[in-house]
């Protein structure tokens, strides 16, 4: 069983902003925010849930752990 919550794709991207994604541009339902410092860059699709694989993937592009998303996650 994973620890990761069922989450939608707006609710990921708000993370992600939070620590300093900048959304770059919109591809269909795909939003793609990068980072510049340390660079990442990462696409979030913006669905109402998004399966906790793909979540995994993109906390994963971002160069994050999960234990370090799901405090942001908590403290939101």
């Amino acid at each position: 069983m994973s620890g990761l919550p069922k989450i939608s794709g707006k609710e990921c991207a708000a993370i992600f902003e939070k620590i300093g994604f900048i959304f770059v541009r919109q591809h269909g339902s795909h939003l793609i925010y990068k980072r510049n410092n340390p660079y990442a860059q990462t696409t979030i699709p913006n669905h109402k849930e998004l399966d906790r694989g793909t979540l995994r993937a993109i906390i994963r592009q971002a160069g994050l752990s999960t234990n370090e998303f799901m405090d942001l996650y908590n403290n939101k």
